[in-house]
């Protein structure tokens, strides 16, 4: 952390001691959020997530493939981040970094969990089947990854057309039909930043952080959790925590499934 850095996180504490954010924001409030689909053309589906200055773009494809030996009868979903130079100083070329594997993962386990896309629909024959790669790209970041990259991943799998099938032959010009979702999970992270816990934190409050917790639900049901950093958030937090994911879980789903 450098110099800058030590004095910014001193302040955002300095702010959480009189119960202020950097932003204005009330502890519980989020950023605006805006979702654009359908911005990539070659994709079979695609959608763009701010989150306050925060930017995620997720682009879908499919590809024949094998089912997997467990189950014949179904495709797979793959999920992968790419955290961009571009989005931040501290993202760096290269293999993935430990972040952008944790964050595919936290958002895969929310979409596989809530069982929103439907494999079965995935089977075209015997040994073949749609494999649905769900790609999320990182364009700018200023905190709250998790959220918006489950939003834009959940948002560009409703947009997503299915290409035709004949023959033996995908004929990639014609996208015949929807993707089969079944469910909408959206998810909701707080942050324990100098002892107050706060929701959709920003990039500077996040490097404040002691501790971080994503909660993916779809508004029945907790499907996923999963904490990062190294401080620890109390029963009652965590418990708070669930409710508030579940409690927004509705607004949420409708702006994504607007996006259609």
């Amino acid at each position: 952390m450098g110099a800058i850095d030590i004095v910014k996180t001193a302040y955002i504490k300095q702010l959480m001691s009189t119960n202020l954010r950097e932003d204005g924001r009330g502890f519980n409030d989020s950023r605006d959020i805006k979702i654009t689909t359908g911005i990539l053309q070659n994709a079979e589906g695609s959608a763009q997530v701010d989150i306050g200055s925060t930017r995620v773009l997720a682009g879908v494809k499919l590809d024949l493939g094998e089912p997997m030996e467990d189950t014949p009868n179904e495709g797979t979903v793959a999920m992968s981040a790419d955290l961009l130079p571009l989005a931040s100083a501290d993202f760096e070329m290269g293999p993935p970094s430990p972040e952008a594997i944790e964050l595919a993962r936290v958002v895969d386990r929310g979409i596989r969990a809530g069982k929103c896309v439907d494999m079965a629909s995935l089977f075209l024959e015997e040994g073949k089947a749609w494999n649905v790669f769900v790609d999320i790209y990182v364009l700018n970041y200023d905190g709250n990854l998790f959220d918006a990259s489950e939003i834009a991943a959940m948002s560009a799998l409703l947009n997503t057309k299915v290409p035709e099938y004949v023959d033996g032959k995908v004929v990639r010009e014609k996208r015949i039909k929807a993707l089969k979702i079944d469910n909408i999970v959206t998810s909701v992270t707080v942050a324990n930043v100098a002892d107050k816990i706060l929701i959709d934190p920003t990039g500077g409050e996040e490097e404040a952080a002691d501790a971080r917790l994503t909660i993916a639900t779809d508004g029945k049901y907790v499907r996923a959790m999963q904490k990062g950093l190294g401080g620890s958030f109390t029963q009652k937090e965590i418990l708070d925590a669930a409710e508030a994911a579940l409690n927004r879980h509705g607004a949420l789903k409708q702006m994504i499934e607007k996006t259609r």
